[in-house]
């Protein structure tokens, strides 16, 4: 038990170091941004968007994407090997268990048919 609250702990930590540092990413960008828009506005006040400018946006977009899932993949706790194991065997079991049933309540329906219409199939 100690240790999973030792994952959850150093899970919470890393959680928080990297809103931190999100936090600061984000503040430095606003800064450069609004110094660089000041500049490009008095530069070039009528400047349309090209389509370079929209691929631009998707590249940043993907880019920001693989980010995430980067950062997510860091935040899952992996099973341990017997953990993995009893999770397997519960999952097997109860998909015999399902067929089963299901094998049971399609037998009966059969049944039911052949008794009412008298065909066999």
């Amino acid at each position: 038990m100690a240790k999973k609250e030792r994952q959850r702990r150093s899970a919470r930590q890393a959680r928080s170091q990297e809103r931190e540092r999100m936090a600061a990413d984000a503040a430095s960008d606003e800064a450069t941004t609004s110094s660089t828009k000041a500049v490009q506005s008095s530069l070039q006040p009528s400047r349309k968007h090209s389509k370079s400018d929209a691929k631009k946006a998707n590249g940043g977009r993907i880019k920001t994407y693989f980010k995430a899932v980067k950062t997510e993949m860091h935040r899952v706790v992996w099973p341990s090997k017997p953990e993995l194991k009893n999770y397997s065997g519960a999952v097997i079991c109860a998909l015999v268990v399902c067929g089963l049933a299901i094998w049971l309540v399609d037998t009966g329906f059969v049944a039911l048919l052949v008794s009412f219409t008298g065909l066999r199939g």
